[in-house]
């Protein structure tokens, strides 16, 4: 039971977080119609919103759980490592996009229609591709060196590669 409410909190984050890191372009490219005064100040709270109040905590409790299911259902294999590289790009994508979110509202600034279609194209691939490995389970036979999976063995990789003394 625990599991499946675990697994459900991650689904409902994860298409919540997608679903906004998706739209929020949208919103975006809506900056050079507004021009200035009321119009631009609703446009920025709504932005601002979606992204602190809505989208960041999704991605928060998608990652949170996520990291939960691990340990609860020890998926420890190939396609999972894939998952997590594509993860990590939804997660770059994310900080991107507040950096948009910061600069999109000062004076002058717009954002183009030929990176609003890029950036919803890529983030959609991204969330696709996340989809896809999850959903096909792909036999991926990754194979890692014997030292790291051994007790103390990533200390003394550390000690080989460190230029530093280690007390």
């Amino acid at each position: 039971m625990m599991i499946a409410i675990v697994k459900f909190l991650h689904i409902a984050a994860i298409s919540i977080w997608a679903a906004g890191i998706i739209s929020l372009p949208g919103l975006y490219v809506q900056r050079a119609n507004v021009g200035e005064g009321d119009n631009l100040h609703r446009l920025q709270r709504i932005v601002r919103f979606a992204y602190t109040g809505i989208i960041s905590p999704a991605a928060f409790i998608a990652i949170l759980t996520g990291t939960g299911l691990i340990f609860l259902r020890d998926v420890f294999e190939g396609w999972f490592s894939i998952k997590l590289g594509f993860v990590a790009l939804l997660a770059i994508i994310h900080v991107l996009t507040g950096l948009v979110v910061i600069r999109l509202f000062r004076d002058g600034e717009i954002y183009p229609v030929w990176r609003f279609v890029l950036v919803t194209i890529a983030t959609t691939c991204v969330v696709l591709a996340i989809l896809f490995v999850v959903l096909a389970n792909p036999h991926v036979d990754i194979q890692i060196p014997a030292v790291m999976s051994e007790r103390g063995g990533l200390y003394r990789l550390y000690l080989e590669f460190s230029p530093w003394a280690t007390p």
